[in-house]
């Protein structure tokens, strides 16, 4: 079997439960469910981080926010951190990344072949909209009605609203029908140059502004949408964190509501309405590129891979988007679908916990090419393959000064102890038990019967850090114990010590280091 080549999808801010293979009551996701029932689906797909671009760096390189070093949107390129176009690419595969890459500056573009920043927002990976997308829309008369980041109606009180209302635009218009029949394209410009690709096709929705086209919108009702369990409830009496129940008194109090009626309960429904056509607006996307590969023959050999960068409140506790971010499993945990008719087996489920940084080095394994030396996540080709079950292991979220642990049923949220001085001065944190209660909707990290749990998961977490950490600098790695770095292309030798292509040292690598007095 000749090199697969690789769709690999992404949609932004897509709530891990808003999928109807996952029993959500009203989202209608037809292309998607096609897909897992095809293909096998990661239940407990854990994100790195909780927005936009530091999940992105993190998934495209397969290294930890704490090693990567980014926790907000854009930044300076990440000088020699390798990123899976330029490692598949020196493999022989045509690249392509087009849509919200949202990466640091020229780290993605540089190592593709075909590059469109689609987004209109000016925190792209350059200056934000490809001009390919926007000349597409000028062609049409129709780019001042491109309504993804901005409500043109409203102005600059129309930017990133979460308002939910039928947008003007065609499907074929929209970002994600036109990333659609772009992403085809460019696989029939891959086959011309008789390439395998790896094409990263990264869609702007559901990321509000919620306006899906009206095809989209019309397959909801409003009146008959139903409001997750946990949307209305008393977050104070279930302790939940100070700036989470802040963060939702905002949204019934404040007065972000632009249509009519502008009541919470109004907004609300109008927001979950374009969210939930949204979804099914990227779906169709989804089903577009699936076709083409039935159609063409192509799905015999290409691996196909749908997650989003984090996911989204959608009403859940009140909240409307995706702040504050690591409070919720609704925010860190995401979809994960993997399809591949002659790689991965139809049907299955891997409940497992597995990370979002575990796909590079996982699309390596099924390409059969050398994997990332500089990724910090697994393989799971076996997992999904359904030939063993993974080890125990923990998913961590990561902001700066804040963590989310994921082990099994549990998961905890560990802030320092100065984050909320007024409310807490002993300290806070969280711990659900996600068997007993999805929803999140009793905070346990009080309660004694749970303290052991607590304490099992502050240790991971510690343990998780300390050796998880790609250090810069450190005594005592040599050559001499590892493959000369000569013969081995992601290693590079500085004076004593073996460095990856980023200049930090592999933990991999130091478990069997000779001398370990400076380790």
């Amino acid at each position: 079997m000749t090199q697969p080549n690789i769709l690999f999808l992404v949609a932004d801010q897509h709530n891990a439960k808003a999928l109807g293979h996952r029993g959500h009551p009203n989202a209608q996701t037809p292309n998607l469910d096609r897909m897992a029932r095809e293909g096998t689906r990661c239940e407990n797909a854990i994100t790195q981080n909780p927005i936009c671009s530091p999940s992105r760096v993190s998934f495209l390189s397969g290294q930890y926010p704490h090693n990567h070093g980014y926790y907000s949107l854009s930044g300076p390129n990440p000088a020699g951190l390798p990123n899976i176009f330029g490692h598949f690419r020196r493999s022989g595969y045509f690249t392509a990344a087009m849509g919200k890459i949202h990466c640091p500056e020229y780290w993605v573009e540089d190592e593709c072949d075909v590059f469109h920043e689609s987004n209109s927002w000016q925190a792209g990976s350059i200056v934000g909209r490809s001009k390919d997308y926007t000349r597409f829309l000028q062609r049409r008369g129709v780019e001042e009605l491109e309504d993804h980041i901005l409500l043109p109606e409203f102005g600059d009180r129309g930017r990133q609203s979460v308002e939910g209302r039928p947008s003007p635009l065609a499907f074929d218009e929209s970002q994600e029908g036109w990333l659609a029949n772009t992403a085809i394209q460019t696989m029939k410009r891959a086959a011309d140059r008789e390439q395998p690709f790896l094409l990263h096709v990264s869609f702007p929705r559901p990321h509000q502004c919620t306006t899906p086209c009206q095809q989209f919108w019309d397959l909801y009702d409003q009146a008959e949408l139903r409001l997750p369990p946990n949307a209305d409830y008393d977050l104070a009496g279930a302790q939940k964190a100070p700036h989470m129940i802040a963060s939702a008194r905002r949204w019934r109090e404040s007065d972000w509501q632009l249509f009519e009626p502008k009541t919470f309960e109004a907004g609300r429904r109008r927001k979950l309405h374009g969210y939930l056509g949204a979804v099914s607006q990227v779906d169709a996307a989804v089903g577009m590129l699936l076709d083409y590969l039935r159609e063409t023959g192509l799905a015999e050999n290409t691996i196909v891979v749908y997650t989003s960068d984090h996911g989204d409140y959608a009403t859940e506790h009140g909240i409307m988007e995706k702040a504050p971010g690591i409070c919720s499993d609704a925010i860190t945990r995401v979809p994960l679908i993997w399809w591949a008719p002659s790689r991965i087996n139809a049907g299955g489920a891997v409940d497992d916990v597995v990370e979002l940084v575990d796909i590079a080095n996982t699309l390596c394994s099924l390409a059969d090419i050398d994997l990332m030396e500089t990724s910090d996540g697994q393989d799971i080709s076996r997992l999904l393959a359904g030939e063993e079950r993974g080890e125990d292991r923990i998913g961590v979220t990561e902001f700066a000064w804040s963590k989310s642990v994921r082990k099994g049923q549990y998961r905890l949220v560990r802030y320092p102890q100065a984050f909320f001085p007024n409310e807490y001065p002993d300290g806070f944190g969280e711990l659900y038990d996600l068997a007993a209660d999805p929803w999140e909707m009793r905070n346990l990290y009080f309660e004694s019967g749970y303290q052991h749990v607590v304490e099992d998961l502050r240790g991971e977490l510690l343990e998780w850090l300390i050796a998880s950490t790609r250090p810069r600098t450190v005594s005592g790695v040599n050559s001499s114990r590892f493959d000369s770095p000569d013969l081995n292309p992601q290693r590079i030798q500085r004076y004593q010590t073996v460095v990856n292509m980023d200049g930090k040292i592999n933990p991999a690598l130091l478990h069997s280091a000779k001398n370990k007095n400076y380790l």
